[in-house]
């Protein structure tokens, strides 16, 4: 729990039952999780979900290129966790594959209002920099799409903006 506070000062002001209910312990205790990449932002769930569906839709081959990384769809529904989830592949630099992780999409509240986001990695993985460079980057790339494409929605702007590739 310290890890997130002193990380992702989002996390401020969360309650610990929140943080539980987002982060069971049997999800927790996987080496996977310390190596992984949370984000809470301030979208709808629905409206987060509805979002990455419509990207989908724009992509060739069912991926979606972020910078160098790659989002492949569909969009998964993991019954177990009620968590929604896409593949990713996470690029590292040039000389090296990509690294197969997967994106959890989870409601933050009971009400919806927000939403989470988990970066986490599907394969044992050597954390170097480059590795956390790029997570960080990516994650940051698409929460930042994610709100803008909500702020620009409820501007009634644009209905289906794709993601910068920063």
């Amino acid at each position: 729990m310290a890890r997130l506070m002193d990380m992702h000062s989002r996390f401020i002001g969360v309650t610990a039952e929140q943080l539980l209910k987002a982060y069971p312990p049997e999800r927790m205790s996987a080496v996977g999780y310390w190596l992984s990449f949370a984000r809470i932002i301030d979208v709808p769930f629905e409206s987060s979900v509805a979002t990455l569906e419509s990207w989908q839709r724009t992509g060739p081959d069912g991926e979606l290129r972020i910078g160098q990384s790659l989002l492949r769809w569909p969009i998964e529904y993991d019954r177990e966790y009620g968590t929604y989830r896409i593949e990713v592949g996470l690029a590292r630099g040039p000389l090296r594959p990509p690294l197969r992780m997967r994106l959890d999409i989870d409601p933050w509240s009971t009400s919806f209002s927000r939403t989470a986001l988990e970066l986490v990695p599907d394969q044992l993985i050597r954390p170097t920099a480059a590795y956390f460079r790029s997570g960080h980057l990516l994650l940051d790339s698409l929460t930042h799409s994610l709100v803008e494409h909500m702020t620009l929605q409820c501007a009634g702007c644009v209905t289906a903006a794709q993601p910068h590739g920063h």
